[in-house]
């Protein structure tokens, strides 16, 4: 019988470990996250994003039931601040953030995230619909889009949302006066609506005609079919240490040689 070491043995039970880890965890990413506004001229604008990579549990709201407080807090005034700390409680290891201030037709804007593709391998949003009293774009299944496979490859390059796609929480009695992002609207004067969460883009005409907090007139001009908001995913590699500490060096032997050829200049 072959005598088997300790250290064999430790080397086993090492190499063992590392691949149970590797069925929880991979090798972190960077996922660049841009989004925009494809909404005609003069037509909706976005509430800043709130987002999330995670692992599918958080479900901040369903179609044909009572909005809650997480989904509330973004539909009605865009703030999230039910739906960040919900989100938070719910999956503790997810990956948050806000992305943007106030996206007008045309407009764009980006932020990258450190994400582990296995263990957060799905994506959540939620922005409000300006001007409105109560809608908003965001996904009612925790599942709905899987950023990543199971194995951590990247399989969707974009969410595209349309007119078709815009919700109506049902708790904010439809009214411009309270309406916002409209001048005449004063956001805190709501008026509980009492109903249930559901698709609406056609009451938005309602606005037509009004001018907006930016100052230009709002005019929908939506049809169900109509694209108003885009999310791409761009993922890359997470530099290893080796390359950073590379790069770090070479930033420093540029400053330095920089302050050697001012210095001989100087003298």
């Amino acid at each position: 019988m072959t005598a088997i070491s300790h250290s064999s043995l430790a080397r086993s039970a090492l190499a063992a470990g590392a691949l149970c880890g590797g069925l929880a965890h991979a090798v972190p990413v960077n996922v660049a996250v841009t989004i925009q506004n494809l909404a005609p001229t003069n037509s909706v604008s976005f509430a800043p994003l709130h987002l999330g990579f995670n692992s599918g549990v958080f479900d901040s709201f369903n179609i044909g039931q009572v909005a809650t407080a997480p989904i509330i807090s973004v539909a009605e005034g865009g703030s999230g601040s039910d739906w960040q700390p919900a989100f938070a409680a719910a999956d503790p290891g997810a990956v948050r953030g806000t992305l943007g201030g106030a996206l007008l037709p045309g407009m764009s804007n980006s932020m990258s995230f450190t994400v582990d593709p296995v263990a957060n391998r799905f994506f959540t949003f939620a922005s409000m619909v300006v001007p409105s009293n109560d809608f908003f774009i965001g996904n009612d299944s925790p599942t709905q889009y899987a950023l990543f496979s199971a194995g951590g490859a990247q399989q969707i390059s974009s969410i595209t949302v349309r007119a078709s796609d815009i919700w109506d929480a049902g708790s904010e009695v439809f009214d411009p006066a309270a309406a916002a992002f409209l001048m005449i609207g004063n956001n805190n004067l709501r008026t509980a609506q009492n109903s249930v969460v559901s698709l609406n883009f056609g009451e938005l005409a309602g606005f037509n005609g009004l001018t907006t907090a930016p100052g230009y007139v709002f005019n929908s001009g939506l049809a169900a079919n109509s694209d108003v908001y885009r999310i791409s995913f761009s993922v890359s590699p997470v530099p290893e240490p080796q390359t950073l500490a590379l790069m770090l060096a070479g930033l420093l032997g540029i400053g330095w040689l920089t302050q050697r050829r001012r210095a001989s200049i100087a003298g």
